[in-house]
């Protein structure tokens, strides 16, 4: 059984069967919909650009293949481990032999009615058909969902204020420097940025901010993160905490494993535990997932992949490999900053943990993926003051800047 329709969900039901599992399979989804991907819906969807059929992750044929037994719209309610059973919203109980948690996440909210939340292909709809042309929009958080909805917002001509409770957004990510040149962006392109600000709750004017101070708006959208969906296995037995703790193959319990965004697993590369919310890592994960539910113990082969997320913002797009939270220095290895064309690198302890790109080619930061898998030594990747415009080991170039966490 995989609980979770979505990304990881779906490619974990797929690994299953092309690894050998013949026998039933069953998918349970609380949405509606049939599995869909998500990160267009806060561009393409959003902007108009693509209609939502272009959503749906494979062909109504291709799920068929699958002789899914597909329960949509109906949410796990609890877990029985020892009886390896599911409860589910409409009252069945449903068993299994492995289970595969692929839940996600949820939007975090603010007290208050009124605000739009950005997580399903209905919250982007509904957001969409407000954002006309003179449209009064706050987005609440200034993370990479609410700098992607701000530039599409913008594009279609609603004034925007964005607002963040940290001196610099996005710098416990990717670092201040970055940070701060993606928020030159944003007020380039005419948002209203407002930074070190604390908003409590939401009203029928608008937002308030800590101090009293009421900012007005037609439309209000929260994106302050999210929550794992976890409180269906609440009396589960499980171990939570902030997801599904799981080792480092995804296992959570004997015959019980989690993938995406609501997996918490323990990264034999950076030697951490880490809960990851980007596309590419859910899907990897489930597939890893399902060949290790599988698989003998002796044969099960951990998770440890180089993460990757991208964004796009204004036409700029924005890629990342590796582990960047948590690190000790950036320093710019190739290009110029103030071009808005640069990679930049992450070091924590003495190795590089990750390297980003703004406005570059895709191979350009590709390159460095396999230097972070490495564990490369922070030396050879910036040198005594040497940058790498060809990657890692190429030390011809100039560092052009450099920032201290």
């Amino acid at each position: 059984m995989v609980v979770g329709a979505s990304a990881a969900g779906l490619t974990a039901a797929e690994a299953l069967r092309r690894a050998g599992h013949d026998g039933p399979l069953t998918l349970i989804g609380d949405e509606p919909h049939a599995p869909y991907d998500r990160p267009p819906l806060s561009q393409q969807i959003l902007s108009g650009a693509w209609p939502a059929g272009r959503l749906p992750l494979r062909r109504d044929e291709d799920l068929d293949a699958l002789d899914l037994d597909l329960r949509l719209g109906t949410a796990a309610t609890g877990l029985d481990l020892a009886g390896r059973a599911v409860r589910l919203a409409d009252g069945s109980r449903v068993p299994y032999d492995g289970l595969i948690v692929a839940t996600g996440v949820r939007p975090r909210r603010l007290p208050g009615e009124g605000a739009h939340v950005l997580r399903t292909v209905d919250d982007a709809l509904a957001l969409r058909d407000v954002l006309t042309p003179g449209t009064r929009l706050v987005v609440v958080g200034a993370g990479f969902l609410g700098a992607e909805v701000a530039a599409v917002a913008r594009g279609r001509g609603a004034r925007v204020t964005l607002l963040e409770p940290s001196p610099v957004p996005l710098a416990h990510a990717v670092g201040a420097e970055v940070g701060a040149m993606l928020s030159r962006v944003h007020l380039a392109h005419g948002v209203e940025l407002r930074t070190s600000v604390t908003v409590t709750e939401v009203t029928e004017d608008g937002v308030r901010l800590a101090g009293g101070e009421v900012v007005e708006a037609d439309e209000i959208l929260v994106a302050i993160g999210s929550l794992p969906n976890t409180g269906w296995l609440a009396d589960s037995g499980l171990t939570l905490g902030d997801g599904v703790v799981c080792d480092e193959y995804c296992e959570a319990a004997p015959g019980v494993y989690a993938a995406g965004d609501v997996a918490r697993w323990y990264h034999p590369l950076f030697g951490t535990s880490m809960r990851i919310e980007h596309r590419t890592n859910a899907a990897e994960q489930g597939m890893a997932a399902a060949r290790n539910l599988l698989a003998e113990p002796e044969a099960r082969t951990p998770f440890a992949p180089v993460p990757y997320f991208w964004s796009d913002q204004y036409g700029l797009r924005i890629q990342a490999y590796g582990h960047l939270r948590g690190h000790d220095e950036v320093a710019v290895v190739d290009g110029d900053m103030a071009e808005r064309r640069f990679v930049a690198a992450y070091r924590r302890g003495g190795r590089l943990t990750g390297a980003l790109a703004v406005g570059m080619p895709p191979g350009t930061v590709r390159a460095w993926r396999k230097a972070v898998a490495d564990g490369t030594p922070w030396y050879e990747t910036v040198g005594n003051g040497a940058a790498a415009p060809g990657g890692p080991g190429d030390h011809h170039g100039r560092r052009t800047a450099r920032a201290r966490r």
